[in-house]
């Protein structure tokens, strides 16, 4: 597949210098525009097969302020700071109003709260999060992953960093939450984790944005989202089981589930294609 034509720009966000990466569409007209938010402790490359595979669209995908090559703000590392700073950033690209807006995981949240606060045309929700992580069957991961995170903030910088960016700990992440049996995949998928999984700004803010990550269900807007969503979820995925999926789905005037097989909460590595083969399905049944 031939790479796609990277755009960078730089941002002042509340506080924060943030990378933004531009992805124009390959053809002309543009199939619509595509404004992505990425998930927890990611960057823009947690996106990257699904760009990639959606050419036909222009896509915008920052980094959040925080995380990759984007610096912390003033506003709280939660649900409500990262959409106002996204919000403010859509201003600067003049997203018009037909624009679509795509959020994975902890970037759900985010897209599914700035939908409630401006016009989008629709919104997709990739492992979208449908239960609080403390009332699921991984409560005692969450609590001990929120542990590990006010630990290693009070922690001496150089120690407190150096724990949080461990390759223990992301390869440990990978085992549990990679699905596929393929061995290629697994060795992508860890080779991601390693290189961009220590990539935050600081440990505070990381712990602030952990919190806000399991306080939050996307149910929480959805009665105050008017436009058609698309919902793709995993079916091994323990941070969102195909019920409260559904319950999630059911919860929203206008949206549609689908639930991919053999794969948990990393749809957007080990199963990028049917995914932006799903996004791109939803979008041209929709009109304009």
């Amino acid at each position: 597949m031939t790479p796609r034509t990277q755009l960078v720009t730089t941002h002042t966000l509340h506080g924060s210098t943030t990378k933004v990466y531009s992805y124009p569409a390959s053809g002309q007209p543009s199939a619509g525009t595509i404004f992505a938010i990425h998930g927890f402790r990611g960057d823009h490359h947690g996106l990257q097969r699904i760009v990639d595979q959606l050419s036909q669209y222009t896509i915008i995908v920052p980094d959040l302020p925080g995380f990759g090559s984007s610096s912390s703000m003033d506003l709280p590392h939660d649900v409500d700071g990262y959409a106002t700073a996204l919000s403010t950033l859509a201003d600067e690209f003049a997203l018009p109003s037909n624009a679509i807006l795509l959020g994975h995981s902890f970037g759900s949240l985010v897209a599914a709260k700035l939908a409630t606060e401006r016009d989008f045309s629709r919104l997709v929700l990739l492992n979208p999060i449908s239960e609080l992580a403390l009332d699921s069957s991984q409560a005692l991961m969450a609590k001990l992953t929120g542990f590990y995170y006010e630990v290693c903030a009070k922690l001496p910088e150089r120690l407190g960093s150096a724990v949080l960016r461990s390759e223990l700990f992301s390869d440990a992440m990978s085992v549990v939450m990679t699905k596929s049996k393929d061995r290629a995949m697994r060795q992508y998928v860890r080779e991601q984790h390693r290189a961009y999984f220590g990539g935050f700004h600081s440990r505070v803010t990381l712990a602030q944005a952990y919190q806000a990550s399991i306080a939050h269900t996307v149910g929480e807007y959805s009665a105050d989202i008017h436009i058609p969503v698309l919902l793709v979820g995993g079916m091994l995925d323990e941070l969102g089981t195909p019920e409260t999926q559904e319950k999630l789905r059911a919860s929203f005037g206008d949206a549609r589930l689908v639930m991919l097989e053999n794969v948990g909460h990393l749809i957007h590595y080990e199963k990028a294609g049917d995914t932006a083969a799903a996004i791109d399905k939803f979008l041209q049944q929709l009109p304009d």
